[in-house]
């Protein structure tokens, strides 16, 4: 059943490693092969060509997309990234990830992504708002506050999310600032929305340490990516008492086994562009960053950096995903072989589709919350959700890892939400 489909996906592609996960949690928990057939294409795939006008005058056409998974839950949920390697499989499967994790974190949301096929470090701002603005107007219909709600992703922000919120309250004629999440606070942004992704991060790295015994206090941290997920939970991390030694960027990584200073790390990376010369540090290699010994690896970078190849020389006592797919499928087999404990992707972040999910609420209801409540629900659901993925691990699969139990915990909330609908 599920092997048929991943089969049809390219070899090591994302898509196929989760398409085999969802069949093999379909699998694992006796469910109907229907629910499957459910999960295994989204409900509707959308692409659509953007003419943009550029700067010098010339007319350029771009390539965008739109997945809606699943909304059994809700509201289709998922960021939109502008980047050049973006294509179909990749916005399918990242969309599956979101109806996943919406269910495994408690919010009522169904799975959605959107990219843009383009290079938004080679646009002007007024290119890249009419880029963000001809998204809307190509996607408008199949988009709106109760049908399907965008958010900011790779090389998209708050402007980003503003200049589309904007352009969607011109198309019908009416405020609908809620159409998007990770707005501006003056437009309807939720406290707290920038670092949710990494701050969800801390909170389940807290909670893995805490099943292993291990003092949060001096934990050596090592953090892969210093974009926005990795910049913050560097300092957030420092902030709670834990010993950051290495953080990289694409260019390379910095080292110092007595801890860095977060806080001058990322005033140094805002004023150079890079962590290059960083003083008191020594420079390591991103191959190198992943094997260095550590209690929590934190890779918040790229798909697919640890991998059987690298996997068995991992010196982490825990993983923690902040990117969307670091780890490959063997190599989650080598660590859980290893008893790492890998905390998986739609549980470490999924923090900002909570607090998307709060400043979805706080804009249908005209109320704002202040930083401290955001902060406490979310430390409650995602708290919440690492125990009870822990406990289901232990109690239904012990012999496979937390990815393993995290797919098929969501996987049985989302049939038992499909059958009382009558999907099933």
């Amino acid at each position: 059943m599920a092997k048929k489909v991943a089969e049809t996906c390219s070899e090591g592609s994302t898509l196929r490693a989760t398409l085999n996960l969802i069949g093999e949690s379909v699998e694992l928990l006796r469910l109907s092969p229907a629910v499957y057939e459910c999960l295994k294409v989204p409900m509707r795939f959308v692409e659509v060509s953007i003419p943009v006008e550029m700067d010098d005058g010339k007319m350029k056409v771009f390539t965008g997309y739109r997945s809606q998974h699943n909304n059994v839950l809700g509201p289709f949920k998922g960021g939109i990234r502008f980047h050049p390697d973006s294509n179909p499989d990749e916005v399918k499967a990242l969309s599956m990830w979101m109806t996943l994790k919406c269910s495994l974190v408690g919010v009522p949301f169904g799975g959605g992504k959107g990219a843009v096929v383009c290079d938004s470090r080679k646009l002007s701002l007024k290119e890249k708002e009419r880029v963000s603005r001809g998204y809307v107007r190509a996607m408008g219909e199949i988009l709106g506050p109760e049908t399907d709600i965008p958010a900011p992703d790779l090389y998209t922000d708050a402007q980003v999310m503003a200049w589309m919120a904007d352009e969607y309250t011109h198309i019908k004629q009416k405020p609908s600032f809620g159409v998007v999440t990770g707005k501006p606070l003056p437009v309807g942004g939720c406290v707290g929305r920038e670092e949710a992704t990494s701050r969800g991060c801390v909170i389940a790295l807290q909670q893995a340490l805490a099943v292993l015994d291990i003092p949060l206090e001096g934990a050596r941290v090592v953090i892969q990516g210093a974009g926005n997920v990795g910049g913050y939970s560097a300092l957030l991390l420092e902030e709670e008492g834990c010993k950051v030694i290495a953080i990289s960027d694409s260019r390379g990584g910095i080292y110092n086994p007595a801890g860095l200073d977060a806080q001058a790390v990322m005033a140094h990376k805002k004023k150079t562009g890079s962590l290059e010369c960083f003083p008191g540090a020594e420079p390591v290699t991103n191959r190198e960053l992943l094997q260095l010994e550590c209690e929590v690896l934190l890779p918040a970078a790229l798909e697919n950096q640890l991998t059987a190849d690298n996997a068995g020389q991992v010196r982490a006592r825990v993983v923690v995903e902040g990117a969307n797919g670091p780890t490959t499928p063997e190599a989650d087999r080598i660590f859980h072989e290893r008893n790492i404990l890998m905390v998986p992707d739609i549980l470490a972040n999924s923090g900002g589709v909570t607090v998307s999910y709060f400043e979805w609420v706080q804009n249908n209801y005209g109320f704002r919350w202040d930083a401290a409540t955001v902060n406490q629900r979310l430390n409650d659901k995602i708290v919440e959700a690492f125990r009870a993925v822990y406990q289901f691990n232990r109690e239904h699969c012990p012999n496979a890892g937390m990815r393993t139990a995290a797919y098929a915990y969501a996987i049985q909330r989302l049939a038992e939400a499909m059958h009382y609908r009558g999907w099933l």
